[in-house]
């Protein structure tokens, strides 16, 4: 093992953490809400690394969903670390052990590829380790601890405090909006489209998973054949 390239991704992954800690601890509120426990919450954390996706299972959970449809939701949420994977494994020298590439594709997050995929040359599996070991730490100590505070601070306090998860997903879709009418259309419908499907009599009896997995589908799928990736942003 590369010790050098392992201290850099060591490095590289400590303000990774620092972010994940924040976002983490806001899913932790939101999963100790519907009575998850610090071990719980770990598992979930360390099993998905994937706040979008875990941030639905905490929903479908507290709505009583069935496994399947959890199943099938954090599925469709979270198939683009798929086509992250299939990037990164072209960086990957062609004599690399299926077992380090199984390892890497586990620890891929939207975070890790970035860096990851910045690599000159060829990716040593070795760099993403190192910054995963830090950056998954960071993420599993935050939602322990957002549970963990949910369980000692006031109701209205641990209530308050898991609006921030809210937050940060303005936080995701507002800078992408603002520097495109496409995608200020796209949220725009997005959240039109959750509203009425949430309201409108027929479409509200469809369970919440099934309706994550048939508006993700749609809108995500619709607006990659009018605008396939690469076409001015």
């Amino acid at each position: 093992m590369n010790i050098k390239i392992f201290r850099k991704g060591l490095r590289d992954g400590i303000p990774i953490a620092m972010g994940y800690l924040a976002v983490a601890f806001t899913i932790g509120i939101a999963a100790g809400n519907i009575n998850m426990n610090a071990f719980q919450g770990f598992l979930m954390s360390f099993g998905m690394l994937a706040s979008a996706g875990e941030y639905a299972a905490v929903l479908l959970i507290g709505s009583a969903a069935g496994v399947l449809e959890m199943i099938a939701t954090t599925f469709v949420i979270n198939l683009r670390y798929f086509l992250m994977s299939c990037s990164l494994s072209q960086k990957l020298s062609p004599k690399e052990p299926m077992w380090k590439r199984m390892l890497l594709a586990w620890f891929v997050t939207d975070e890790l590829f970035g860096i990851s995929s910045a690599c000159e040359g060829r990716l040593d599996p070795v760099y993403t380790y190192g910054a995963a070991i830090v950056s998954v730490t960071g993420w599993c100590l935050g939602t322990v601890l957002g549970i963990v505070a949910g369980d000692i601070l006031p109701v209205r306090l641990a209530s308050a405090m898991s609006v921030a998860l809210y937050g940060m997903f303005l936080a995701i879709i507002i800078p992408p909006a603002r520097k495109s009418i496409f995608m200020a259309a796209l949220v725009t419908v997005s959240m039109a489209s959750s509203f009425i499907f949430s309201e409108v009599p027929v479409l509200s009896d469809i369970s919440e998973g099934f309706r994550i997995i048939i508006l993700t589908v749609v809108i995500a799928g619709t607006a990659a054949f009018i605008r396939p990736a690469g076409e001015d942003g």
